[in-house]
């Protein structure tokens, strides 16, 4: 029997491995406070055939490999996932990023120090690089809903997305074509956050939030460092070798689906 080991199931993972199951896998999940149980771990580790962790780094390390490289480097698993981010490419001034864009040279060099390990750790392992992640429960349909959303006057500022749904059927079709390496996941379309956050308010029958400096934009310290970056992340190699399409190839299609659906 295929046996899929979770590490971190969290928002997304936690799909993953529904979706799995329901293609008779036997999933295992391994949530932070489980992560000290030494021998438990390690055996899971040796059980599994797939092996996959959405654990972000915590400080300086990656709170996985801090304690089971040597387990999963020496593993029999025939494929092992990491969910890193599109957020290792750093600011491209709005330019196209692939997977041969240099990483380490944004704001979050914990988790491009992860990606590097996790991508040397064993022949078989396939990293996952995202963009911001939108879905049921979490979208901007529920920031519009709460009066969260902003629109930022920033012009020529860029992103990209992936609705939830669309990295499941990624990281499946990695499942049955296994070429290893590196893999942005994206859709097809970035935009500024401003246009998803208007095409939600229009999806909802609401006015658009005012259009501020971000000075004045009220936003957290996380959230200017969001808008700090600027790229378009290309996601062709996904679809050469892993036989992968978007669902949801933009922002519109996706928005439209949830609210379809009652999200």
């Amino acid at each position: 029997m295929a046996r899929l080991l979770i590490f971190g199931p969290g928002y997304t993972a936690s799909r993953i491995g529904t979706a799995a199951e329901s293609r008779g896998f036997s999933v295992e999940r391994i949530g932070r406070a489980q992560l000290p149980d030494g021998d438990g771990v390690a055996a899971a580790i040796g059980r599994a055939t797939h092996i996959l962790s959405s654990v972000p780094p915590e400080g300086d390390g990656d709170p996985v490999l801090d304690r089971y490289a040597d387990a999963l480097a020496g593993a029999g698993a025939a494929w092992i996932g990491y969910l890193s981010s599109t957020g290792v490419y750093g600011d491209a001034q709005g330019a196209w990023v692939d997977e041969s864009a240099p990483v380490g040279q944004g704001r979050r060099t914990a988790r491009s120090a992860a990606d590097q390990a996790w991508a040397a750790l064993h022949p078989q392992v396939r990293i996952f690089r995202l963009p911001g992640i939108y879905g049921p429960g979490r979208s901007p349909l529920d920031r519009v809903r709460a009066g969260q959303a902003h629109r930022v006057d920033l012009p020529g500022q860029v992103f990209s997305r992936i609705h939830v749904d669309d990295i499941v059927g990624a990281v499946l079709a990695s499942f049955d074509r296994r070429p290893p390496g590196l893999y942005n996941i994206s859709d097809d379309r970035p935009v500024s956050q401003n246009r998803v956050v208007e095409a939600a308010c229009a999806l909802l029958g609401l006015a658009p939030p005012p259009l501020l400096p971000i000075e004045q934009a009220g936003l957290s310290p996380m959230a200017r460092a969001f808008y700090a970056e600027n790229r378009r992340v290309a996601n062709g190699k996904a679809k050469r070798l892993l036989g992968w399409v978007p669902r949801y190839p933009d922002y519109r299609a996706g928005l439209a689906a949830l609210l379809a659906e009652g999200a």
